[in-house]
Formats: structure tokens, C-alpha cells, sequence
């Protein structure tokens, strides 16, 4: 076959799915054509201007309109609002003939048969032969959307099922059609893999497929147990939220934000088209979900769910819904022996030992969902797949779980969850003992730095594809560890690439990890050949150790607290004036000090979910790892004899004392935090180290060479009371606390270069020390060490 390019990309409905899908592949740099129906009638804005159905504004309209609300949505669907640019709109009536140039047509229409089918007959008399048509359906069976379709339509079909929002979930699965050829389910699931960032899963075309399948399942079985165990809404998400590797909104609220009936309707097609399902039973809606479906509680569309917001005294209040009383009230506390017994236990897959063992109602409850959903997957292989790790992988990256059901069965151990499950009247499939009985006591196993899982055809472990594009840590960190302490460790990746690994509480930037990286650094310049920092948390770093910071300002320990941020500044200049190329690999949050490394390194190959920002004003002090030094360089070094100097200067202040994050690796470009021309994005995170040693290889192969020291145009009194003005206006006109106004001089200070009488070209080590001591000088402050302990406390700033 020859090679498939997708240029053009045409998506054929606009609402929340399919705007968000052609926002998706804009922001991969597709070129899109989104289109819906024709208004039926005007609104009323549009017969107030005396326009007519058969002006383009108005048959465009709901195309325009839907298009629009995604973009102004938050969390926003797309990278950067100029990818917008990318997407044109139209109608069906006007504009189907111009899919005729699109590579890859997508239906996101209504979920109804007869709808889906009137449209691909419209498609089919423009698409292009060869061209991939696939239907973003949940539920239908693709053997009725391929009937009358010609023989080059249902070669070349399949479904493409994105979760919402598609820019944030990871799960694509793809369900090829009856006459789908392989090499088109084949490229669909390299292109969610390499060029859409997604988790692929190949799927059978059976009910709900994988994801919802299984999810749907734990949801439905978890209505009943809550009802038989009397467990109350807070109680519940509590029990399935970060606790155990779930999202913040857990089960009631992530059912509030999906709306409850979303749920049923999903609940109710299982139960329809699988009748035979041993589990039918769990599937039947229960009598307050009923209710609350009847009461149109529906969750966040409705105002009202299994949590409801208020106005108490002025404040906002969220209240919670009874659910033997069916009246809401105020939350209770949560507390429960099991759950502390798991304070201590960083890692989420070594708690549920801990969970199930527990005496307590909390302890009940996980064996009995987790029992529940350990029978449920087992049995549903080879149902819906044949492979187990494709459920694990389905529920992580649709549904945000950290691990799948068969990582946490493993964990608890095969034997012990099989015993769990006959205590709670439940029965594994077959094959889970068969593989027992054949010596295997585990569905997953590392050989040779690959993960390998229990195929039920060959009846032994065997290598899960695809894994050669990435490097994954878990797989190699026990062989390639060649360094560590408490709070990092080193691994050899191979050809002279090392990796430096931040394994602390939130990857926080501590003593531990400055080691780690200056031992990293001094290794590469002795025996091997380059540096990358990266990890594959959910977050790259949260920042400096704060708490550590906060200890030694509160017992008065400035000599350690300026030997502390001597010893950050001097390894973050390491990473840009080291022997050897520094790489590193920011992904999710990626906050302050975490921040400032990505600033001083060779390359940045960055996630495009990266958050970052220098935060640091928040917190009562200033970038002092070398960021405020190091922003001030950046825009001297944009400086030209007939540039507005002060303007660039001003800009980089106001990000870092208004505590600017960009909201995607995309805007951190705009914020000055990565460079256009030497940084990069990868959309498939799991990739990320694979591509920053490919990179790290190639700087070396072109000859790499230690960056020669730079000096920094700084303004002096010029900028400074530019600033000064800037900050007192803002504090006369309550914009600025006197305490924001202290820290914004501070920052000001040293941006300025100090009050020097004249611009002045002066070391980067001269803005170091200027730094130090403004963030020297800020600790000793009372209100900023109230918001440093309030920040610690809440996760939230504190405005003194």
C-alpha cells in the first residue's frame, strides 16, 4: 500500500464532539472542514436583521455557533486560540462537495441508525476512493452503518471512538468494520498513537466496546453496593478519587460533569444489546438514579446533581444530595481508619493491598467493587478483546484511572483477588486459574526492560506491541539504574544518554534531586555523553521543596537558606553551562523551579499538556533559581536599536508577578518560558524521552559545544522607575496589597539590573546575587511566610 498522508481532515457535525475533535486535529496542524445542518428557521437575532434562510450567516450558523462555544470553553479544546485558523466551516447543503480533497471524513452526528445512514449516502457521493470515513459512534453496530455502502466505503470504515473532551482523554478506540482492511486499522491506530497523542486500543464491535464497557460496568455495580452498604455521596468519592489513582471528581462528581443521563442512556444500551451479559442484573437502573432522571437532577446542565451549588450569607456553598432522603444538605467530613493506614504510601498501586485488608466500611467496600470489577474484566476477554492489557489501558486513558483492573489485581496479588471474589459471591473466568495452574501468578511480567502479559492463545507471557517507539521507565529502572538516593535516581537509556528521574512527593526540587542532576551531569562529562531530566509522573514537578524552604525561614536559618538557593541557582546555570548537552522533558505541571530548569537547558522536548509558569509570586517571593536572571536575559537579548525596550521588559515582569502559566506547551512559547527554533512539542507524552535521546544523539552527532558565558543589557534607573510608578499606582488603586507592592519592587529590582545610573551590560552572576538577595530578604517577611504556610496547607494563594 502506498504511503497515507492526512492532510485534510473533514468532520461532519459540530456539537461538543465533533468541535472538539476538528479543534484536536487542528492543533496537531491538520487542516479541517467542520460541517453541519442548515437551520430549519431564523432566530430572533437574525430576523431583527431582516436576513433570510438563504444567506450564508444563517445557514451557517449552527456550524459557526457550536465552533465558537468550544473555543470560548474551559478547559480550552485547542492548543492555541491561532490554531483556530486552521478549521473552516460549512453546511451540508452547501459545502459536503468539498470533503472531495479530505483524507479522513469523520461522522459525529446524533447516535441514531437512520440519521448516520442518510448522512454516509451523502458522503458517499463526493468522498474520494481510498480515502478512511469513520464514525465516532459509542454504541451502534457498525455492521448497520455499513449496509448499501459500496465495496470502497466499507474497505475503508471503521468506528474512531474519542472520549470528551478529545484534547485531554487519551483513549481512541478503533473498531474496524467487517470488511475494514488491516492496513487501514492498522494506520489508525499508529496515527492516534504518533500524530493524535493517543492511548490506541483496538476494540471488537461489541456493546459500548471497551472503555464504557468496562467503566459503565464499575459505575452501575457501584450504584448497588452504595445503596446495599448505606454509603452517602461524599463518602463514595472520597473512596474513588486520588486515593486510589482516580481523578479529583471521582465517581458523583465526574457523573455530574458527564450529566446522569449521558449514564443511563449508555447503562441502558449495555443492558438492550447484551442481554446475555452475566452481569445483566448490575445494569438495571436503581430507584434514586430513577428519581433523580424524573426530578431532571441531571448534574451540571441542570444546576443539580448528586451535588448541588448555593448562595449561603453570600457564599458560595456546595451541598450534597441525600440519597435515602432525596433532599440535599451540607457535607459531611470523611474520615476512615483504612484511609490513614495509607498516609505514609506514596505510590497508588501499593495502597490496595492496604484497602482491601482494611476492617472498616472502607475496607468493605473495596472488596466488594474491586471483586466485582475483576470478574466483570475477566469475563469480558474474549469477548470485546483478546488481549487483557488493552481493557487495563482503555480504563486508564478514557476514564483517568491510574491503573487498569488487571495492574490491580496484580498488585493485591492473582490468588488473594480470586479469594476476595468467592467471598463476595463472584467467580473468575476460567482462564485466570488455568494460568495459575500453568505456573504464571501474575497478568503482567518485565523481560529484558519490556512489559509482557498473559496471552490466553500462546498460554504464557508475551511482549505488549508497540513499545519500541518509547522508553519506559517502570520497565527499565530497575536494570539501568546506575545511580540513586531517596529522592532521585539515574538510568543509562543506552548510547551515552542518561536520565536523571525526580522520585520525590510531587517531584518537588529538593537537596536530593540537586544532587541527582549534578551527579548526572558529572557522570556524562566523565564517561558518557548527555544529560536528559525526565520522568513520567503525571507531572513533571510541582516546584522547589516550599516546605523546606518555609522550615528553615521560620527558624531563622538564613545562612542555609542562602547556601540552599546558591546551590539551585549554581545547578540550574550547570544545565546551560555543562560539557555536555542537557535535555529535559516537562509534561503536566511544571511549576517554578521546575520551570527555571526548563529555561537554562539545550532543549526543552516538551509535552503539549504542559502547564508552566514561573509561580513563584503567588507564594510571596521571586523566581530565584535563576528564572528572574534569566526572563530579564531573554528580552535583552531581543533588544534592537529601535525597539521599544521598556515595553518587552514590561511584559516579562507583568508574567512573572501576575504568576502567568501557560496553559499548553503551545502558549508557553508566547510567555517567553520555551523558544521558537530550538525547543519542541511532542503530543504523545510516552514518547517524550524516546525524542529527547534521539535529539540528545544528534546534538552530539553535530558536535557539540560548551555555550560560551553571556552578558545582559540591564536598563537600571530607567526601568526601575518605570516599575516603581507602575507598582504604586497599583497599590493606590487597590489592584496591589503593600505586600504585593514589596515583592513586585523586589522583582523589580532585580529585572532592573538595580538602580544603576545608566544602561550597563553585567554578568548573569551579578543578576543571581541581586536574586538571592531579594528572595533572601522576602523570607524574612511575616505575611510572606502566612502565605508560604497557607499554600502548604490549602494548595491555594493567600492574598495578605
Amino acid at each position: 500500500m502506498k504511503n497515507r498522508h492526512i492532510n485534510k481532515v473533514a468532520v461532519i457535525g459540530s456539537g461538543i464532539m465533533g468541535s472538539g475533535i476538528a479543534c484536536h486535529f487542528a492543533n496537531i496542524g491538520v487542516e479541517v472542514l467542520l460541517l453541519d445542518i442548515v437551520p430549519r428557521e431564523l432566530s430572533k437575532a437574525e430576523e431583527a436583521k431582516k436576513l433570510t434562510l438563504k444567506d450564508k450567516q444563517v445557514r451557517d450558523r449552527l456550524v459557526n455557533d457550536s465552533l465558537s462555544a468550544a473555543l470560548k470553553s474551559k478547559p480550552s479544546p485547542i492548543y492555541h486560540q491561532s490554531f483556530a485558523s486552521r478549521i473552516t466551516t460549512g453546511n451540508l447543503e452547501d459545502n459536503l462537495s468539498e470533503i472531495e480533497d479530505a483524507d479522513w471524513v469523520i461522522e459525529v452526528v446524533v447516535e441514531r441508525l437512520d440519521i448516520k445512514k442518510q448522512v454516509f449516502e451523502k458522503i458517499e457521493k463526493f468522498r474520494k476512493k481510498g480515502s478512511l470515513i469513520t464514525s465516532n459512534t459509542s454504541g451502534i453496530p457498525i455492521k448497520f452503518m455499513n449496509e448499501g455502502r459500496s465495496e470502497d466505503f466499507q474497505k475503508h470504515f471503521a468506528v474512531t471512538h474519542f472520549f470528551n473532551p478529545p484534547r485531554y482523554l487519551k483513549l481512541f478506540e478503533v473498531v474496524p468494520g467487517p470488511s475494514c482492511l488491516s492496513e487501514v486499522t492498522d494506520f489508525l491506530m499508529m496515527y492516534g498513537e504518533k500524530y493524535l497523542g493517543k492511548t490506541s486500543v483496538l476494540a471488537k464491535d461489541t456493546p459500548a466496546f471497551i472503555g464504557n464497557r468496562i467503566g459503565i460496568f464499575g459505575i452501575m455495580s457501584l450504584f448497588h453496593i452504595v445503596k446495599e452498604m448505606g454509603l452517602s455521596v461524599e463518602e463514595v468519592d472520597k473512596l474513588t478519587g486520588p486515593l486510589i489513582g482516580r481523578p479529583k471528581s471521582a465517581t458523583f462528581r465526574t457523573i455530574d460533569v458527564v450529566g446522569l443521563d449521558t449514564l443511563v442512556h449508555t447503562a441502558n444500551g449495555v443492558a438492550q444489546n447484551a442481554p446475555n451479559d452475566e452481569m445483566h442484573d448490575s445494569f438495571a437502573i436503581p430507584d434514586f438514579i430513577n428519581t433523580m432522571m424524573e426530578k431532571k437532577w441531571l448534574g451540571s446542565k441542570t444546576q443539580q446533581g448528586f451535588y448541588k451549588k448555593t448562595m449561603a450569607d453570600g457564599k458560595k456553598e456546595i451541598l450534597v444530595l441525600d440519597l435515602d432522603k432525596m433532599e440535599y444538605r451540607k457535607a459531611n467530613k470523611v474520615s476512615f481508619p483504612t484511609l490513614a493506614k495509607t498516609k505514609t504510601v506514596e505510590k497508588v498501586i501499593d495502597r490496595f493491598t492496604i484497602l482491601v485488608n482494611g476492617n472498616d466500611k472502607a475496607g468493605e467496600f473495596y472488596r466488594k467493587t474491586l471483586s466485582a470489577i475483576f470478574a466483570y474484566a475477566s469475563n469480558r476477554i474474549p469477548e470485546i478483546s483478546d488481549e487483557l492489557y488493552r481493557i487495563d489501558d482503555a480504563m486508564k486513558a478514557g476514564f483517568g484511572w491510574e491503573h487498569g483492573p488487571f495492574q490491580i489485581w496484580d498488585a493485591i496479588g492473582v490468588s488473594r483477588g480470586i479469594e476476595m471474589m468467592e467471598n463476595e459471591g463472584y467467580e473468575p473466568n476460567s482462564w485466570v486459574r488455568e494460568m495459575l495452574s500453568k505456573g504464571s501468578d501474575s497478568f503482567y511480567s518485565i523481560d529484558q526492560g519490556s512489559a509482557c502479559y498473559f496471552d490466553l492463545e500462546a498460554n504464557t507471557h508475551v511482549k505488549i506491541p508497540g513499545q519500541d517507539a518509547f522508553i519506559i521507565l517502570d520497565n527499565i529502572r530497575e536494570a539501568k539504574t546506575i545511580w540513586q538516593n531517596k529522592e532521585a535516581s539515574i538510568q543509562h537509556l543506552g548510547d551515552g544518554i542518561l536520565n536523571v528521574e525526580f522520585q520525590s512527593k510531587m517531584n518537588t526540587i529538593g537537596s536530593g534531586v540537586l544532587q541527582a542532576i549534578n551527579k548526572g551531569i558529572d557522570l556524562a562529562e566523565d564517561e558518557y555523553e548527555a544529560v536528559i531530566l525526565g520522568n513520567q509522573a503525571a507531572n513533571f514537578s510541582v516546584g522547589a521543596n516550599l516546605a523546606m524552604a518555609f522550615m528553615l525561614a521560620i527558624e531563622q536559618e538564613y545562612d542555609e537558606l542562602a547556601m540552599a538557593t546558591k546551590m539551585f541557582q549554581d545547578t540550574v546555570m550547570r544545565l546551560r553551562y555543562s560539557s555536555v548537552p542537557t535535555l529535559i522533558t516537562p509534561r503536566g505541571m511544571t511549576f517554578g523551579g521546575a520551570c527555571e530548569m526548563s529555561l537554562h537547558a539545550d532543549k526543552v522536548v516538551a509535552a503539549a499538556e504542559t502547564y508552566t509558569g514561573l509561580v513563584e509570586f503567588g507564594v510571596g517571593i521571586i523566581p530565584a533559581g535563576a528564572g528572574t536572571k534569566e526572563m530579564t536575559k531573554r528580552v535583552s537579548d531581543l533588544w534592537e536599536k529601535d525597539d521599544v525596550k521598556l515595553n518587552r521588559l514590561r511584559d516579562a515582569f507583568i508574567n512573572i508577578a501576575m504568576a502567568k502559566v501557560a496553559t499548553s506547551a503551545e502558549e508557553a512559547f508566547d510567555l517567553g518560558y520555551f523558544q521558537k527554533g530550538k525547543d519542541l512539542v511532542v503530543v504523545n507524552a510516552d514518547r517524550q524521552i524516546a525524542t529527547a535521546k534521539r535529539y540528545a544523539i544528534e546534538i552530539l552527532e553535530d558536535g557539540y559545544t560548551r555555550p560560551v558565558t553571556q552578558k545582559v543589557n540591564v536598563l537600571g534607573q530607567q526601568a526601575l522607575g518605570m516599575f516603581l510608578v507602575g507598582t504604586d499606582s497599583l497599590e493606590k488603586g487597590r489592584y496591589a496589597s503593600e505586600h504585593d507592592k514589596k515583592i513586585a519592587n523586589k522583582l523589580a529590582y532585580v529585572m532592573a539590573g538595580g538602580d544603576l545610573s545608566e544602561p550597563t551590560l553585567v554578568s548573569e552572576q551579578y543578576l543571581l546575587d541581586l536574586e538571592r538577595e531579594a528572595i533572601l530578604s522576602l523570607l524574612t517577611e511575616r505575611k510572606t511566610l502566612e502565605r508560604i504556610e497557607h499554600t502548604l496547607k490549602t494548595g491555594k494563594p493567600l492574598r495578605n
